[in-house]
């Protein structure tokens, strides 16, 4: 579908805002008035409230035959009709709800002395952080990444078998699709430029990845401590920036392994003190 042969005067940002408002659930009487207020004609903003509730970037990809069919992907049952929701041992609240990109921001999704026992056991096996070697599948030190890091295998200590249960049923998804617990420092100075956090399906070895569990569906960064300043998650492409606060985390998913999912994200660099945070990737399948 060309957009800019839709209607007269129709911008993809404007129909990017209008796919936003449609599937945010807004009446069309409303965005109707929106549209009105905004200057376009009555005819004009009644054929707009017709189009299908798709952002363009993928019509675009679409009519190219390059957008991958949509997963299924993790989100609190509970949460449409509650803010505080269960997390089987404990109730966490949402502080922000976004739903382009599918994201919350937690409150007191684990505890100080959990946050202290994290960083504490994973002190002794810290080393450079690894990425993902999309070419071969492997893992390999990459510029971006500056942290030093450590993996916990699924449901290795008595506490990282609580915090995976309980993310497990905030979001209700299986504790088998999730890769095991990572731990990461960041030093002053160290950060994560924005990336993507699932597995590119063009790159040649995405296919040996998969294998694993499928393609990773969702993300939830979990902050273990404060840094004096800097060491924020931010989203580029929604102009968002998550502080860290010790005990709260961030939760995004991606339901297909593209740009349109808008899950460009990265950690800014810690400009006073460290910050250390905990990772949980959940993949479409049991992870193995």
């Amino acid at each position: 579908m060309d957009s800019k042969n839709l209607l007269p005067g129709v911008t993809p940002e404007l129909l990017t805002w209008l796919a936003s408002q449609k599937r945010a659930g807004f009446e069309t009487v409303v965005i109707h008035q929106a549209l009105r207020e905004a200057g376009w004609d009555d005819a004009v903003a009644r054929a707009l409230l017709d189009l299908p509730a798709q952002d363009p970037r993928e019509l675009e990809h679409q009519d190219a035959g390059e957008l991958p069919p949509p997963l299924p992907v993790p989100w609190p049952p509970t949460l449409a009709q509650h803010l505080v929701m269960p997390a089987g041992d404990r109730s966490v609240r949402a502080l922000v709800v976004m739903r382009e990109p599918d994201l919350l921001v937690l409150d007191g999704l684990l505890s100080d002395e959990e946050c202290q026992a994290l960083m504490a056991a994973a002190q002794p096996r810290l080393a450079r952080s690894l990425t993902v070697a999309v070419k071969t599948g492997g893992e390999e030190e990459n510029a971006d990444r500056t942290s030093q890091g450590m993996f916990f295998e699924r449901g290795e200590t008595e506490l990282i078998a609580r915090i995976e249960a309980r993310i497990a049923s905030l979001l209700n998804w299986p504790v088998e699709n999730g890769e095991g617990l990572q731990i990461l420092r960041y030093a002053p100075g160290a950060q994560y430029k924005p990336h993507y956090d699932y597995f590119d399906p063009a790159e040649p070895g995405t296919a040996s990845i998969l294998t694993r569990g499928g393609q990773r569906v969702a993300t939830v960064v979990m902050y273990l401590n404060e840094p004096e300043a800097g060491g924020g998650t931010v989203f580029p492409e929604v102009q968002l920036e998550c502080l860290p606060k010790r005990g709260n985390a961030v939760f995004f998913s991606y339901s297909r392994p593209h740009p349109s999912s808008r899950s460009l994200h990265g950690g800014s660099p810690v400009l006073a003190g460290e910050k250390w945070i905990a990772t949980k990737w959940l993949r479409e399948r049991e992870f193995i």
